[in-house]
């Protein structure tokens, strides 16, 4: 009998096949390196190139862009059930519960064919973040603003929020973390979507499995505790004291090290760019000194670069959005990659069923209750 191997977490195992992404010698979508996409591509482009296999044409971007404003109309009852959420309902639990009801109305909810689930990715795709910017205006006592035809996917997004043209910088910026959060491989998210519908389940609840991940603060969540860091270090003159003494206490800092990225996450590496262009805009240079002092001492005590929720949290507070969204924006983003490899899966698929190595106690022999 063969030696059974274990790896914790996982780590290092091969546990399928994808053709969508690689973080092999770098994040790849589809062949494309994250940096030529994050300069050069929209989130629809690139939602497009996950869901296709390829980049589409102009005519085809055109098209799609038609689908996803078309598809942007959430049933009158998810809102109002969104509407008489409780207060204290956290705004991933309202998207998990708003991608499960989304599924009562989708007229393909039982069609579990390629084609089928590619149309059921677009509409979740247009329609979850009519349901987040709703959530998150009724919470404040403002009513839903629709959107907007003729707008992209992450201009409509700043607009139903704010009920205000965004800037082009704001637009450039949130284009772009949607393209950086699309996807990444074999994550815990990903892996959970895949392990859902192996059983042949449908889009929809593969998708509310993996935004279950995705809630939990070891994956999504880690960019909402970046910014806890930064607010508890507050101006760059306390930057290095307050991470040495940090350090000194074994504090766990979020947004540095990477399960995968051994010598630096590229999606961090070409956000911080970003980052510096958008705080010269809205006057928060300070903020970006603190940061690359934190990053200094860390990278010189600890040798841990820093991870895509490092800049991405800076990125999200200088466009003034509220860090409850930071997480659901991620899964605005994400199901487009989490579509992707459900509808992989299902195309050539094969019930994942991984095996435990048992630490238990020895056969016992049975023993009567009065003998117990």
């Amino acid at each position: 009998m063969a030696e059974e191997i274990y790896s914790p977490g996982l780590e290092g195992v091969i546990a399928g096949e994808t053709a969508i992404s690689t973080v092999s010698g770098g994040l790849r979508y589809r062949g494309y390196s994250i940096e030529d996409l994050a300069r050069h591509a929209s989130f629809e482009e690139v939602a497009y190139l996950l869901l296709y296999g390829e980049l589409p044409n102009a005519e085809q971007l055109d098209e799609l862009h038609k689908r996803l404003q078309a598809a942007a109309q959430v049933p009158a009852p998810i809102i109002e059930a969104v509407r008489h959420f409780p207060a204290t309902a956290l705004p991933m639990d309202v998207l998990r519960s708003a991608a499960s009801m989304l599924a009562h109305w989708d007229p393909e909810i039982a069609d579990n064919s390629h084609a089928a689930n590619v149309r059921k990715a677009e509409r979740l795709l247009a329609q979850l973040p009519v349901v987040m910017a709703a959530r998150h205006r009724l919470k404040h006592g403002k009513e839903p603003v629709a959107p907007e035809s003729g707008r992209s996917l992450a201009s409509n997004l700043l607009y139903m929020l704010f009920r205000a043209d965004p800037s082009p910088a704001h637009i450039k910026a949130m284009d772009v973390s949607l393209i950086l959060y699309a996807e990444h491989e074999f994550n815990a998210s990903t892996f959970t979507a895949r392990v859902i519908v192996s059983t042949l389940a449908d889009l929809h609840s593969g998708i509310v499995g993996a935004i279950g991940a995705l809630k939990g603060p070891l994956h999504g969540g880690a960019n909402e505790k970046v910014m806890d860091v930064l607010r508890g270090v507050g101006k760059k003159e306390n930057a290095e004291k307050w991470i040495r003494d940090a350090l000194a206490r074994k504090d766990k800092i979020m947004g540095f090290g990477h399960r995968v990225y051994k010598d630096g996450d590229p999606r961090a590496v070409y956000l911080k760019e970003l980052c510096g262009q958008l705080a010269k805009e809205t006057g928060n240079e300070d903020f970006e000194v603190m940061s690359d002092v934190i990053e200094r001492v860390i990278w010189s005590e600890k040798k841990l670069p820093p991870n895509l929720d490092w800049p991405s949290a800076r990125l999200y507070d200088y466009m003034n959005l509220p860090v409850e969204l930071y997480t659901p924006l991620f899964v605005l983003s994400r199901v487009s990659g989490w579509s992707a490899h459900i509808i992989e899966q299902l195309d050539n698929n094969r019930l994942i069923r991984p095996r435990a190595r048992y630490t238990g106690e020895p056969p016992r022999k049975w023993k009567p209750l009065a003998a117990r």
